[in-house]
């Protein structure tokens, strides 16, 4: 790709940071595509997914027919896997991790590979729609019924386990001293609006696969007494309780909150946060509104908060396969690359707790940084795959003669405009100005994309 002028390379930056954001990044070959729209067009096609299986969902179902009916997480990762590398909805792969961490079910417990892609399914159709409606969706997940143990929660002995959670971690949180918007009462109060909401009992697997797990509500289990939550007072059932919660100023606060630290920032921008929430609030808690006043606001485009949010392991993973190009088959290393963000801490389809992974500065220790360099080093040594040949030509076709300022410049934008500290630039220039009396101009380009990816700055989008 050849940058013609400033306005172009402006455009170019700001396509690479939305899809690094709103997906797991972009190669070149698709930002000149996109280049020809406004950055606004953009964000709406991004932001108006059509649901539905892709083109391509026979042929992952050929390659892998274990994770058709997966009896387990580890049969079912590799469907989600391939739509995290491929998908061309990609913000609708982003909005399902976001809610596969916030709304946590670990699939360990619930041992059902078919009910955790049941669930990705959900957040995929309702994930930009509206929170009461999430809510209410996942409150008839059967999946999320045993996992908070809400089967075992009934009239005359509710359990408290879906009530608390769906307060202190799906929707309103707590604050740094532990306490909360709601009271212990308040808890109490909405446990008992979901007495009878669980999960109905499911045959063994056998020999047969898994049987589709099935939502049950049953009235005769349910308690349907009078009850006060947060102020309000009546016989409520668990939608009304979603109701209320969702008409809470806390609400709105605290899912913006969450929306913004996984799409903007590893730190919280209070004034932001508030301006979301103001949107959250007039427009019923629809999230594709929320996403939308984001990815259009100067504050998300500004030099405070790009390459400044750690890449968890899937962003690191997925978004360096998609720039590779690599993966062109449902095989067997489409599905290893979930294997590798559990080695970097994030089980896919099996967050550690309730409570989801802890993103930002967390994902990075010693051990995890020596998986993740280790990784985007094999990736991008891959010379033959598509993506890296793109790089290459760009490279070499825009470099005859030129400074190793230049070059490196290239390089980055080869990479999808990915932006580097200074420090890390001269580095890279004394590297090049050593090399490149010794190295071709291809081999010298392999060379640097493998060190840009071994740097601080790439764990960072």
């Amino acid at each position: 790709m050849v940058i013609e002028n400033k306005v172009d390379l402006t455009k170019y930056s700001d396509l690479a940071h939305l899809f690094r954001r709103a997906g797991f990044g972009i190669n070149n070959q698709k930002i000149k595509e996109y280049s020809k729209l406004d950055y606004e067009d953009v964000v709406e096609e991004l932001l108006n997914p059509k649901y539905g299986n892709p083109e391509d969902q026979d042929l992952m179902d050929r390659y892998f027919p274990a994770s058709v009916e997966a009896r387990s997480p580890s049969h079912a990762i590799p469907q989600w896997s391939w739509r995290l590398a491929k998908s061309e909805k990609i913000l609708e792969e982003k909005i399902a991790l976001f809610w596969h961490g916030l709304l946590a079910v670990g699939g360990i417990k619930l041992d059902h590979g078919l009910e955790m892609l049941v669930e990705i399914d959900l957040f995929r159709k309702v994930g930009l729609g509206k929170f009461r409606n999430i809510l209410q969706e996942i409150s008839r997940s059967p999946g999320m019924m045993y996992w908070l143990d809400n089967q075992n929660s009934h009239k005359d002995a509710p359990n408290e386990n879906y009530g608390r959670e769906l307060l202190e971690l799906f929707s309103m949180g707590i604050n740094e001293s532990g306490e909360g918007a709601y009271t212990e009462q308040d808890v109490k109060e909405a446990a008992r609006a979901f007495t009878g909401w669980a999960s109905r009992p499911t045959p063994f697997t056998f020999f047969l696969g898994p049987f589709p797990m099935e939502f049950k509500f049953d009235p005769d289990d349910h308690d349907d007494e009078e009850k006060t939550f947060l102020g309000e007072t009546g016989n409520w059932n668990g939608d009304d309780i979603i109701d209320i919660i969702v008409r809470n100023r806390v609400t709105a606060e605290f899912i913006c909150k969450r929306l913004y630290l996984f799409f903007v920032s590893n730190n919280e921008n209070h004034k932001e946060i508030q301006k979301l929430a103001d949107v959250f609030q007039a427009t019923d808690g629809e999230i594709k509104s929320v996403l939308r006043e984001i990815f259009l606001s100067d504050h998300f485009r500004s030099e405070e908060v790009r390459f400044k949010k750690t890449k968890s392991p899937t962003e690191l993973v997925f978004g360096t396969t998609r720039l590779t190009d690599r993966v062109t088959i449902p095989d067997m290393d489409s599905a290893e690359l979930a294997a590798q963000t559990t080695f970097m801490g994030q089980f896919l389809l099996n967050p550690p707790s309730v409570e989801g992974w802890h993103e930002g500065e967390e994902w990075i220790d010693s051990g995890a940084l020596v998986e993740r360099i280790n990784f985007v080093s094999s990736e991008l040594s891959h010379h033959d795959s598509p993506g890296i040949k793109r790089m290459i030509d760009e490279v070499v076709s825009s470099n005859t003669n030129s400074s190793p300022e230049k070059y490196l410049s290239s390089c980055l934008q080869a990479m999808g405009f990915i932006e580097i500290s200074d420090r890390t630039k001269s580095i890279l220039v004394d590297h090049i100005e050593k090399s490149n009396k010794k190295l071709s101009e291809e081999s010298l380009a392999y060379e640097i994309f493998t060190l840009i990816g071994s740097t601080p700055d790439y764990q960072y989008c």
